[in-house]
């Protein structure tokens, strides 16, 4: 039937599905195992909210399952897609993936922590870095002690690796 023949109160807006932290093309998808368990818990969370959808408005009801399918068909791609890296795969003396990492600003002596962590793991508030983030590329491979120049923008920052853990 032609769109001229259905009512303009009928015709329904497409579902917008909110995508996932992005994850530069061909870049591996790491993982810890606590963002691993959070995917898991996010997929379960997901299922659970499909099937507990109201019933009782037929178009609400086709948005909302839309909407939690779309976000379950970008989770089940990450789950899949998902490369676990635990800390007895990794040197200990140095930075890389899942590292709880200070650092210092030589330049206004201001100390930072934050740990490296996959790029749906991130989150600033909980001072976790996806290991994408320019500031985790810059010192990742070095070790405690390093003395390091980051580029953000026009300014160079003279940063020191106070220490790693894992």
């Amino acid at each position: 039937m032609s769109r001229g023949f259905v009512k303009e109160e009928d015709q329904e807006e497409p579902v917008l599905v909110p995508p996932r932290a992005a994850l530069p093309d061909g870049v591996t998808n790491y993982v810890t195992q606590n963002g691993l368990m959070e995917l898991k818990k996010e997929m379960e969370e997901l299922e659970e909210q499909r099937s507990s959808i109201d019933q009782d408005n037929e178009t609400e009801r086709r948005r909302s399952q839309s909407l939690i399918d779309g976000k379950i068909n970008l989770l089940a791609e990450r789950l899949n897609s998902a490369r676990l890296l635990t800390p007895e795969d990794l040197p200990k003396d140095e930075v890389r993936f899942g590292a709880q990492v200070e650092i210092k600003n030589l330049g206004d002596g201001k100390k930072q922590e934050f740990q490296i962590v996959g790029v749906d793991e991130a989150n600033i508030k909980k001072q976790k870095i996806a290991f994408v983030a320019p500031i985790a590329k810059a010192i990742t491979g070095r070790k405690a002690g390093e003395e390091i120049e980051f580029k953000l923008g026009e300014e160079v920052r003279k940063l020191k690796i106070l220490k790693i853990t894992y």
